[in-house]
């Protein structure tokens, strides 16, 4: 029998509406479990009792606030063999990946709890002669979250703990294609010492819980990770209530490869970006930038390594790329290899459709070359196993095909010069640069964010979260005299 999960609303366990089926990508036989979807008037009834617990969990003590945080981390750091095979087993991604997943949100909110007891303040004096003034800051209040498949907890967490530590309530509602793994984690939350009401799960579609949400004047703040055209209807939505947003959204990373790099290396980090996660990131380097002098050899040994890449069961440990998450999805990206076909690209390899032991999701991950930065496989976001090669024949020509987008989230370069990998750093036009890595990979606490279409509002990670999920208030007291 398969499991029927329902949403957690006001501190209870809710039935709602017609639940939905949770299908393995890898195994399309496998129902995980099915999920009810929250109704109108339990959105309405977790509204009320979130502004009700906010307030009480502004005014709880530091301490206790730290130590939620820290036993939500530490059991999910625990439970990461547990749960990081549910997450694999519902989103597609190597078992590996799952796991390391599940403990590095753990850290997120071990490291929110740290946060929690540094609530240091800023005083001065005032420009009038007896006044002080004290500056510090608040809880914004009832925090939605909206949070997408790819990373269905990490994603979520990064987001989560901060709200918590800083003292807002939560509504959270996940991707419908990976409930198992916001259950999860909720159920871990819901035993916490917390005011009933203060963390909710809404599950549900974009169109009846997700607009429900952003539309709703009982909400003071929206964080919202997935594509660009959602986030623009959020902001949109967000606006006439003058709502506070944060947005994480598309990206068409690039990755240069230098004439000087090292190409196993260089070939190495070009797998990781473009392929890992089965291309499903928002930090994925899709577009390769290759300097002249090593196409051809780059080239060589990148579409000989993609694929000797293995392609299988998420649960399997021989698996290095997993089934894409949806039949959507495929459809979407098999859309894309005809695509880049069409505007003259060459496909070197994979690309197609793959049948395994199982009936699942399966693709071959794929390379194009001899393409040019204006073709539409360079200039929009394609979430899939694909790569464009863009030779380039000088340094300058490389930045400047880096820059051109309206992305702007991640790009990397591969080179042994020290003057060329400074120059880039700071003249790629991105949140987030890497020198001699993959574009995809970065550390829980320092900034995360990106330029352009890419992020809108507040970093996200580290203590510049802080900058969302507060508001600030500035006190002017008078003392009088002493005498």
């Amino acid at each position: 029998m398969t499991r029927h999960e329902r949403n957690y609303i006001a501190g209870d366990w809710l039935d709602g509406d017609e639940p939905i089926a949770n299908i393995n990508p890898s195994d399309t036989s496998d129902i995980i479990g099915h999920y009810a979807q929250a109704t109108s008037a339990q959105l309405d009834d977790a509204l009320e009792a979130a502004r009700q617990a906010q307030k009480a969990w502004a005014a709880t003590g530091l301490e206790r606030r730290q130590s939620v945080l820290m036993a939500i981390g530490n059991e999910l750091m625990e439970r990461a063999a547990e749960l990081g095979e549910l997450l694999s087993r519902e989103e597609g991604k190597p078992l590996v990946e799952g796991k390391g997943e599940v403990f590095r949100a753990g850290q997120f909110f071990t490291y929110y709890a740290a946060e929690v007891l540094r609530q240091l303040g800023e005083n001065a004096d005032s420009v009038r002669a007896g006044v002080e003034v004290d500056v510090r800051r608040e809880p914004v209040g009832v925090v939605a979250i909206i949070s997408p498949w790819n990373f269905p907890t990490a994603t979520a967490s990064w987001k989560i703990a901060p709200a918590l530590a800083f003292g807002n309530a939560v509504l959270w509602k996940p991707a419908n294609l990976t409930p198992a793994s916001a259950v999860a984690l909720t159920e871990i939350i819901s035993r916490q010492d917390i005011p009933k009401g203060l963390f909710n799960l809404v599950m549900g579609t974009g169109h009846a819980v997700g607009q429900r949400l952003v539309e709703s004047r009982a909400i003071n703040a929206i964080s919202f990770t997935g594509s660009v055209p959602v986030g623009r209807g959020i902001a949109a939505a967000a606006a006439p209530n003058f709502t506070k947003v944060q947005l994480e959204m598309g990206s068409k990373n690039a990755m240069v490869v230098m004439d000087d790099a090292d190409l196993d290396l260089a070939v190495a980090h070009s797998l990781n970006g473009a392929f890992g996660g089965t291309g499903q990131k928002c930090t994925a380097s899709s577009r390769l930038v290759v300097h002249e002098k090593v196409h051809d050899a780059f080239v060589e040994r990148l579409v000989a390594s993609a694929r000797d890449l293995r392609v299988g069961h998420a649960l399997h440990e021989s698996t290095q790329i997993g089934p894409v998450a949806s039949a959507g999805q495929l459809a979407e990206n098999l859309d894309w290899v005809e695509k880049g076909r069409a505007e003259g690209a060459e496909l070197a390899c994979g690309g197609e459709r793959l049948n395994r032991d199982t009936e699942g999701y399966y693709m071959a991950p794929g390379v194009f070359v001899n393409t040019t930065n204006a073709m539409q496989i360079n200039r929009e976001e394609m979430f899939a196993p694909l790569a464009a090669v863009i030779k380039v024949g000088s340094y300058g020509e490389a930045l400047s095909v880096v820059n051109d987008t309206r992305f702007g989230l991640t790009s990397g370069i591969m080179t042994r010069s020290l003057a060329r990998a400074s120059h880039f750093r700071r003249n790629a036009a991105t949140g987030c640069v890497m020198v001699n890595l993959p574009t995809a990979g970065t550390d829980y606490h320092v900034p995360f964010g990106g330029r352009g279409e890419s992020s809108y509002g507040p970093r996200e990670q580290g203590r510049w979260a802080v900058d969302f999920y507060t508001t600030v208030k500035t006190t002017y007291s008078f003392a009088g005299s002493p005498e």
